[in-house]
């Protein structure tokens, strides 16, 4: 199962859902390969927001590896703002959008949301 992808100007980008695809980096490095194109030639203080419920390890090494690329903008100091969502009780995510954080230490924004 795919997560939810949109990469469109003008709204903020987002990865939603469920993301346990059979081959992650099928799916994945097409964003990668889009978020860097994007960031090099626009990036006016762009919006990532990452709303997933459930998420396997394939797919939490390309997310990390998205987050290491969009980090090196933020270094070079690209105004980005980074949003994390979990539903309120869920641990795991919660977990996986700190880790993240502080392990890269970005400004990623881990928001619990309320049902």
């Amino acid at each position: 199962m795919t997560p939810e992808i949109h990469l469109e100007e003008g709204r903020p980008f987002l990865i939603a859902g469920r993301s346990i695809p059979e081959s992650a980096v099928d799916v994945f490095l097409p964003v990668i390969s889009w978020v860097r194109e994007y960031l090099d030639h626009n990036g006016k203080n762009p919006v990532f927001e990452f709303r997933l419920e459930y998420v396997n390890s394939g797919s939490s090494k390309y997310l990390l590896e998205l987050l290491r690329i969009i980090k090196k903008y933020i270094e070079e100091g690209k105004s980005i703002i980074l949003r994390w969502y979990y539903e309120e009780g869920d641990e795991s995510i919660m977990e996986l959008g700190e880790h993240f954080r502080d392990s890269l230490h970005i400004p990623l924004e881990v928001i619990p949301v309320y049902e």
